[in-house]
């Protein structure tokens, strides 16, 4: 059994992670930089170990920094979160040569999944329902004008090492398409040392429907539903519901059994995610495959009351599951608390907290790393809680929500909590009519 976790991360997952192992009797180790030294994370740790500056490529993803603070106060496992190094096969690879147990997938699953042309690839070889697209990367703008063609427009190009909505770009009609090309390259390459580019057929009205999946060590595999993740602006996700509206029983099971038949194709071990677009007719398509923990996991927690935080490190030990899936009995909203701005164009609040009250009462969770007197870096992502309402059914969830939401009080910096009221009170939003398009016509009021 493992006896010590090294969570490679920051913030509220950090402190989801040590919660879960204060429960199971591991001691765990916290690492920070020099901005996060005040972060609820390092004081709730047994241990704590300063790996660098702000910067996150001198702190976070310094590999070498993490393997030290790991074999200096004799952690037996890393736990990496999400984001940062968590779906990083030379990470996952270089803690197996260190004799260190990485919770979460296997290079070789990472490797597989991680990049979005093998996954794809990966995906039409298992038999799971893919969006028409490319056959791999596109080798030339020649190349790319020839496969929309064949595919039929409109048509989406996305980089291959993406994430987050960069180097992803619509496409119409034919003379959109060689703009779109150079400009999605070189923002890929800006942002991820790779502008390898897919082409896919663009789904419209599309809903982004999630299957969290589970694996263990022998090959066996489970899911716990849905999530519904539609509700984004520029691909960041704001807010996740589970059962999705949208969902039937039908397709909750055709979903699910594509998921499963995924995960165990490659073998998967730990928590995962199996992303689809789902169209107005109901069909399903594979997007990705996150080999990790995801933000939105806590909705999947509470209306299936498992915790899958332990379940990953119990797997990680070698322990099998019981390959039930599991289905949702209640229903769970979250909504996203950022530092940000929603009445300026969402742009990013970083300061002090002068002062924080957190809702609380029947079916409210709050997830964060933050308080009064706490001060929000600019070198980060702008989250800074999450805010989960569960009630026996969709309505009263809404009304959950929009409770906590009134309770909820930061003061120092300007935060998403007004967006989040406003949507409770949205009328498509209360009719659970709504896709992936719907922030584009937003008005805060």
């Amino acid at each position: 059994m493992i006896k010590k976790i090294l969570i490679a991360n920051r913030g509220e997952i950090a402190m989801r992670i040590i919660r879960t192992c204060r429960e199971m009797g591991i001691k765990t180790v916290a690492v920070y930089s020099e901005a996060d030294r005040d972060s609820l994370h390092v004081r709730f740790a047994d241990e704590a170990v300063c790996i660098g500056p702000a910067p996150s490529r001198d702190s976070y993803l310094k590999i070498s920094h993490l393997i030290a603070a790991a074999e200096i106060t004799n952690a037996d496992a890393i736990h990496p979160g999400y984001g940062f190094l968590s779906e990083n096969s030379k990470f996952s690879r270089i803690c197996a040569e260190h004799g260190i147990k990485f919770i979460g997938a296997t290079p070789e699953q990472i490797d597989k999944m991680g990049d979005k042309a093998t996954a794809k690839a990966t995906m039409n070889e298992a038999g799971v329902p893919c969006v028409p697209g490319s056959e791999g990367l596109l080798e030339s703008l020649d190349h790319a004008f020839k496969t929309a063609k064949a595919i039929g427009y409109p048509v989406m190009m996305k980089a291959t090492a993406g994430g987050g909505g960069k180097g992803m770009r619509a496409i119409w009609a034919e003379s959109e398409l060689e703009k779109a090309w150079e400009s999605a390259r070189q923002e890929a390459a800006a942002a991820f040392g790779n502008d390898g580019m897919y082409m896919e057929k663009l789904i419209e009205e599309p809903r982004h429907i999630e299957i969290q999946v589970v694996g263990d060590q022998s090959g066996q595999a489970a899911h716990l539903s849905e999530r519904d993740c539609s509700i984004q602006r520029r691909n960041q996700k704001l807010l996740e519901e589970t059962p999705s509206p949208f969902m039937t029983p039908e397709l909750r099971k055709a979903m699910g059994d594509a998921a499963v038949k995924a995960a165990k194709y490659i073998a998967y071990e730990g928590a995962g995610t199996v992303e689809f677009l789902v169209d107005k007719h109901r069909n399903f398509y594979f997007m990705e495959m996150n080999t990790r923990i995801q933000v939105e996991h806590p909705i999947t927690e509470e209306v299936t009351d498992y915790d899958l935080i332990r379940e990953q490190i119990k797997i990680a030990s070698g322990t099998k599951i019981s390959g039930r899936n599991h289905e949702p009995h209640m229903h769970a909203i979250e909504c996203r608390i950022n530092a940000e701005d929603p009445y300026h164009n969402f742009r990013p609040c970083p300061g002090k907290i002068t002062a924080f009250h957190a809702p609380g009462g029947h079916g409210v969770r709050i997830d964060t790393h933050v308080y009064a007197g706490y001060t929000i870096p600019s070198n980060y992502d702008s989250m800074i809680a999450k805010l989960i309402c569960t009630g026996r059914n969709r309505e009263q969830a809404i009304e959950r929500m929009k409770r906590a939401l009134d309770e909820f009080i930061i003061e120092g910096v300007q935060t998403t909590i007004p967006f989040h009221r406003q949507l409770m009170d949205h009328p498509d939003f209360v009719a659970g009519n709504y896709t992936t398009k719907f922030m584009e016509s937003w008005e805060m009021k």
